[in-house]
Order: C-alpha cells, then structure tokens, then sequence
C-alpha cells in the first residue's frame, strides 16, 4: 500500500470544498531562485558580449582601402522620400531632402530648370554651351539661316512622307496617304 501523508478523514468529506495543499514558502524560494538564475545568466552574458567586443578590436584588420564608405552603401537612386541619401544634384551640389515634404523634390528641380532655361548651361568639362535661353536660341538659329532643300526632289520627298504601308497592300508598298 501507498502511504499517505494526509489521511482522508469522515469530517473532510462532510466540507463543500477541498483544501489547498500548495505551500506559499515552495512558491516564494522557486522566484527567487529564478530571479538570481536570471541575474547571473545577464552578468554572464553582459561579460561575453564585453569579451567579445575586446576579441574584435584586438583582432581587426585595417581599413581597407576597397571599403566603400556611407555614400557608396546606399542604394541606387531612386530612394523613398524619407530614407538616407534622399536629395537632389544640383549645379551647386546635393541638396539633402531627407525629411522634408513630398513637393520638395519638385519645387528643387523646378528652380534649377528655370535657372537653366533663363541662363543657360555650359558644359564643366568641354566649355562649350549645352542649353541656350529659348529666345537667344531662336536669335541664333535665325542669323545662321536655314538650309532647306528645293525643288523636284524635296517635294517627292514630302510627298512620299505622307504615304504609309497598310493592309490592302499586304505590307509591300506604301500606298495610303495620311490626311
């Protein structure tokens, strides 16, 4: 036979309810014995991590001179309005737009082409005039003059440009006329 350590009694069985066997005292020394666990696996671990980062300090090789440095590890334009390296190249340099507005990009890039379509662009390398203020650009077109062909030739020319291949002629000839 099995021995109990608490014996059934007639007086228990009479009681609406069963009593609570569970000891507060077993309850109170298993937390404390969790709570130190966890403060020595903490100091334990706080140690390794501090080692480890010593190990790699002593154990680092030079920078390379191939290492690619913050600018290089972005990625490639274009990058979402609020992440690092967002801006614009402008004539001046990068404009950071980081955290601003949505429109900022725009309104930038609206200014450096007004800018350009009012003064112009030269090129930094060759020196030569890239973009020309539109009114200066027609002054220029007009004292050189334009060179058109004429005669026999130059109207079927312009003849043949409104012709298409369609298909009625199976794709062998251009026989319609645009209108």
């Amino acid at each position: 036979m099995s021995s109990n350590k608490h014996a059934i009694t007639a007086a228990e069985l009479e009681k609406a309810y069963e009593e609570n066997e569970v000891r507060l005292k077993s309850i109170v020394w298993f937390g404390a014995g969790l709570f130190f666990l966890i403060v020595i696996t903490f100091g334990l671990m706080w140690y390794f991590l501090k080692m480890m980062k010593e190990f790699a300090k002593e154990t680092a090789d030079p920078v390379s001179p191939m290492a690619m440095n913050e600018i290089d590890r972005l990625p490639p334009e274009p990058r979402l309005q609020a992440a690092p390296g967002f801006g614009v190249d402008g004539p001046k340099g990068r404009i950071n737009l980081e955290l601003a507005m949505p429109q900022a990009e725009y309104r930038e890039m609206k200014k450096i082409w007004d800018e350009q379509l009012e003064n112009g662009v030269v090129d930094q390398k060759t020196g030569q005039v890239v973009v020309l203020p539109i009114e200066k650009g027609i002054e220029k077109v007009m004292a050189g003059g334009l060179k058109a062909k004429s005669g026999e030739e130059a109207e079927k020319f312009a003849m043949n440009s409104t012709k298409f291949v369609s298909d009625a002629s199976a794709g062998r000839i251009a026989s319609e006329t645009r209108r």
